[in-house]
């Protein structure tokens, strides 16, 4: 970063508070169920089986997802030696990388503004979505770092015509696919295909422009086929089909897990881009902007435009899936905000500020009425003292109504990081517990060291496999396969999830915790069947 970003030393106060968050991360929460428990349990059962190529999970071929955040995982335990700190490390570094791509990027469209960058960091830093995205274990800011390394590659092309801007599209295509599939193909295909509207270089040889579009596409399928071949060889014929058939079409057409209808994002904006969308200012903005938004802004438009609606129309959604175009909106925010010269609107900080009142509201309604919105009783409990400093936030960003716009944006950067130190310290910790699953780990484990035979009762998605560090894989279970299953092993042990806390008693199960507003349970198989049977009564 070598423009006014760098020298602004409140920007560098905001990525220290960061990194401070993203340790402090480490020790107040545990990694959550079930997502990044499963992640980081594919790694450690590649690292226990020494195979780098098929991700395994729970003993099976995982073909969901690539193994590029495993082999990030894999590269820190090789350094570090297995651990549970440097897993949620690696979406920190992301974050950071995404920063740092999209500033290059940023010098790229407008060489010579240094604002634009420097508005445009502390958009995409203070923007909700990627700042709840920081501390999570999960493959989206990988993806958003492969998809910023792909349009720093159009760019070069359409701008100076050098080959190493496909080289870059290529990379990033390629990076994409390790990193999430061909996802990443929406991110950067539609505002390569529709260059001539927003470059001139592309419109006045169009043939040159998709040849090299299909050139770089070709370099990303061929650095994802250096992995995926010899994988799909060695992890057979049903891990072969759904990594070549099920992440693409089948994975982009039937994603139904996820499915919403084709406005879902559409109100949900607002929040995912807050504080910045209920912005006045950047909404004035945008308009000053309007007669300058020349290339590198219809660049970021369609970038932007097209990202969204392209997720639209994919049946499967969720707000994660849209983490990769922040950066476009950041930059097409920092070049709106960059044009404001005239003093700033005393009104305008209110709407921001009064949105941050929703998080003690929020809380406090949550700790009054934790049944209204379907939450375990615990809710109940929760500190007080996050909810009265939440509280605060609006009446600091006050004092702040009558300074420069980019002082009033450090401001709102700031507030969402405070936003998110307020849930890390004091909510976090009052529900961590309900959620860890190391002490239900630790268990298992002991139970699979002295060689007792273990089944989970329905959907296990391998939440106890790198807590407990465990070495086998757990047998899953359908409720008619209970019976047999015991009579196989007397000696056996059932995990199950229920609703209620079973009463205490030599017929009930030998364990129990808590466990996601509901109750892990771990039983005898005879004493299991036993109880089924006399419930089925």
């Amino acid at each position: 970063m070598n423009s006014s970003l760098l020298r602004d030393r409140w920007f560098a106060a905001l990525l220290i508070a960061w990194a401070g968050l993203a340790a402090a991360s480490i020790g107040l929460r545990p990694l959550w169920p079930v997502d990044e428990t499963r992640y980081v349990s594919v790694a450690w059962e590649m690292w226990l089986r020494g195979d780098f190529l098929v991700p395994h999970i729970n003993g099976e071929p995982y073909s969901h997802k690539p193994p590029l955040l495993f082999w990030l995982i894999h590269l820190g335990w090789a350094v570090f030696g297995v651990n549970d700190w440097w897993p949620r490390l690696v979406a920190p570094l992301c974050a950071l990388g995404t920063l740092l791509l999209q500033h290059r990027l940023a010098q790229q469209l407008w060489p010579g503004e240094p604002r634009v960058a420097q508005f445009a960091g502390w958009v995409l830093s203070g923007t909700l979505l990627f700042a709840a995205m920081v501390t999570l274990t999960m493959f989206d800011l990988l993806l958003a770092v492969s998809a910023l390394v792909g349009m720093i590659g159009i760019v070069l092309a359409a701008r100076e015509g050098r080959r190493a801007g496909w080289l870059w599209l290529g990379a990033g295509i390629g990076l994409g696919v390790l990193a999430k599939g061909p996802v990443i193909l929406l991110h950067l295909l539609p505002v390569a295909v529709v260059a001539p509207w927003w470059s001139s270089r592309a419109r006045s040889a169009p043939g040159r422009w998709y040849l090299g579009v299909l050139g770089a596409l070709l370099l990303g399928a061929a650095l994802a086929l250096l992995w995926a071949i010899p994988a799909g060889y060695f992890g057979g014929e049903t891990y072969r089909r759904a990594i070549f058939w099920g992440q693409t079409a089948g994975r982009v057409a039937e994603s139904f897990a996820h499915r919403a209808p084709w406005w879902y994002y559409a109100p949900l904006l607002p929040a995912l881009l807050f504080p910045w969308l209920v912005w006045p200012a950047l909404w004035r903005g945008l308009r000053a902007a309007r007669p300058e938004f020349a290339e590198g802004g219809r660049f970021v438009a369609a970038w932007l435009v097209l990202t969204v609606l392209g997720f639209s129309l994919v049946s499967g959604k969720q707000a994660k899936y849209l983490v990769p175009m922040l950066p476009a909106f950041a930059l097409v925010a920092g070049f709106a905000l960059s044009r404001l010269t005239d003093r700033p609107r005393v009104w305008e900080i209110l709407l921001p500020a009064g949105g941050f009142l929703a998080l003690p509201a929020g809380l406090l309604y949550a700790r009054t009425h934790p049944a209204a919105l379907d939450l375990p009783q615990w809710t109940s409990g929760l500190p007080v003292w996050p909810i009265a400093v939440a509280a605060l936030a609006p009446l600091v960003l006050l004092a702040f109504a009558r300074r420069a716009i980019l002082v009033q944006t450090r401001a709102l950067a700031f507030g969402t990081l405070g936003a998110l130190v307020v849930i890390l310290a004091g909510i976090i910790p009052a529900i961590a517990p309900y959620a860890d699953p190391g002490p239900t780990a630790e268990h298992i484990a002991a139970l699979q060291r002295e060689g007792t035979p273990l089944a989970h009762l329905g959907k296990y998605h391998a939440q106890y496999n790198f807590a407990g560090r465990l070495r086998e894989p757990i047998e899953i279970l359908d409720g008619p396969e209970l019976p047999e299953w015991v009579r196989a092993h007397p000696r056996g042990q059932v995990i199950t999830i229920e609703r209620q806390r079973h009463a205490d008693g030599e017929a009930g199960p030998v364990y129990q915790a808590h466990f996601r507003g509901a109750w892990v349970q771990i039983w005898r198989g005879q004493a299991l069947v036993s109880a089924r049977g006399q419930a089925s009564r």
